[in-house]
């Protein structure tokens, strides 16, 4: 088992680093927004609708090793290996040494963590400082006072600065540690006070980025998606075990059943487990934070209208799989305990090598394409804009490159006020303007998609528009089973 062990968790750790398909849309903007002077950025953010600690973070590591595909996610790669240590201590803290070891062996092999590890966005960031905010708190828990909650509060900061579903992460946490404060006991109370100590100093130092995140509730937001039901809960655990995939789906159940024994469960014997419903102390914490989490998430989603991504349930990622540990330390019988974490393991790694071959996009057929046929002076149009990013970083810069509805160029997506600045487009006027940009002798090339929200059939109204003057030729067909989907139309010089 040792032996097992250690090969999973060095093909965890190669994982996390080996992935071939070109950035799709959000890791290409994120490169797009993150070259930019620091001193812009807060601008730029505004049109986009993120907080500014990966960008920065990005922006640095770029400065030393340049903007490659495999450069920009390598920083991802080294946040997730950073992060296997710590879990290792949370782990320790939450439950001893076998929880400690069964939670590094979970998350080496995650289909979840290793996805993100192998993307230049920011979800790795948040992981990791999720495992360092339950050691944290842990810490403060044994010896409250300022030594402990100065770096609760660091941490608290650096996760509002990464990501906004912090905010109900921390939310949630800061109403337990509220009532426990009210209503616990001597210690309970004295904990719980620093805790919130902690919590408060780690808001107050988000106060000065809160007018932008005012400014992007009202102007940013995410049109492109729609709120999420309450199934989102037992979505976000199927993609925790790596999503649809036949892995995934059995890693799921397998998730699942560990979960309920975490909250639930506790060993009599090697061959009989116990149920409290009132559930296990050791998990009571784990799971709240986990479960109201994603309700209030879910719930404050259908009130202002706001997308749900599974991949923003990373901010719960960590106590969850703490929780899958949890259960399997209830599995007493060491044999037992070996079938079903080979059982795990063998799944997990399944589930992340298809992020090997998996493309994301298809950037790179359209781009290869467009390199191979396209002449100096040639015109690329994107419709809509989404599909820019993603194919323009493939493409030289001798071709002149303009995006539906705005002509402006691909590099950037701007965000604001953008399902009513799509709804109000004219496409007919944008496909004569767009012909008349064609230089005689050149080619047009035509990048688009449908299906897209609050495009209605803009870019297949474009596409009928271009093709009476000039007849087109597709040349790349939509493939629905990669996430970024696109067409390629090539209208040959008048």
């Amino acid at each position: 088992m040792p032996l097992a062990a250690a090969a999973a968790l060095g093909a965890g750790l190669v994982l996390r680093f080996w992935t071939r398909t070109p950035l799709w849309l959000d890791e290409a903007l994120t490169v797009n927004v993150a070259r930019l002077p620091l001193r812009q950025l807060p601008r730029a953010l505004a049109h986009d609708g993120a907080p500014p600690l990966y960008y920065v973070l990005l922006h640095s590591w770029m400065r030393l090793t340049g903007t490659g595909n495999q450069a920009v996610r390598s920083l991802s790669g080294l946040m997730a290996v950073a992060t296997l240590p710590v879990a290792w201590l949370a782990g320790r803290r939450l439950g001893g040494r076998r929880v400690a070891w069964v939670t590094v062996l979970l998350l080496a092999t995650s289909p979840f963590a290793v996805h993100f590890a192998t993307e230049a966005r920011m979800y790795a960031l948040v992981t990791l400082l999720v495992f360092l905010g339950y050691i944290a708190l842990g810490r403060l828990w044994d010896a409250p006072g300022w030594r402990t909650a100065v770096p609760l509060a660091l941490i608290a900061a650096l996760l509002l600065y990464t990501h906004y579903w912090s905010l109900y992460l921390l939310g949630v946490v800061a109403l337990a540690l509220a009532w426990a404060a009210r209503r616990g006991g001597g210690p309970i109370r004295k904990r719980s006070r620093w805790a919130l100590v902690g919590l408060g100093l780690g808001g107050l130092a988000f106060v000065p980025w809160v007018p932008t995140l005012v400014d992007q509730l009202r102007h940013t937001g995410t049109p492109w998606a729609v709120p999420a039901s309450f199934s989102a809960m037992v979505n976000a655990v199927s993609e925790f075990a790596g999503g649809k995939s036949s892995p995934g789906r059995g890693l799921g159940l397998l998730f699942f059943a560990l979960v309920g024994l975490g909250i639930f469960g506790q060993a009599t014997d090697g061959r009989h487990v116990e149920l409290d419903l009132a559930t296990r102390p050791r998990a009571r914490a784990v799971a709240y934070a986990v479960v109201a989490t994603l309700a209030v998430a879910i719930v404050s989603g259908f009130l202002t209208r706001s997308a749900f991504q599974a991949r923003y349930t990373s901010v719960v990622f960590a106590p969850f799989l703490l929780l899958v540990a949890l259960g399997a330390d209830v599995l007493v019988d060491r044999r037992v305990l070996a079938g079903a974490m080979a059982v795990a393991l063998a799944l997990g790694l399944g589930g992340a090598s298809g992020n090997v071959v998996k493309d994301r996009t298809q950037a790179g057929a359209v781009a290869s394409l467009i390199r191979a046929g396209a002449r100096p002076g040639d015109v690329v149009a994107y419709c809509p804009d989404q599909l820019g990013p993603s194919v323009s970083r493939l493409l030289p810069r001798d071709l002149t490159q303009v995006t539906f509805p705005r002509m402006a160029p691909p590099q950037i997506v701007d965000w604001r006020d953008y399902g009513a600045r799509n709804r109000a487009a004219d496409s007919d006027a944008f496909a004569r303007t767009l012909i008349g940009r064609v230089p005689p002798g050149s080619q047009l090339w035509l990048v688009w998609g449908s299906g897209y929200r609050t495009l209605g059939q803009n870019c297949e109204h474009i596409h009928a528009v271009v093709a009476t003057s000039r007849p087109g030729h597709d040349l790349v067909t939509t493939n629905s089973h990669i996430f970024e989907h696109m067409w390629l139309t090539r209208y040959p010089s008048s």
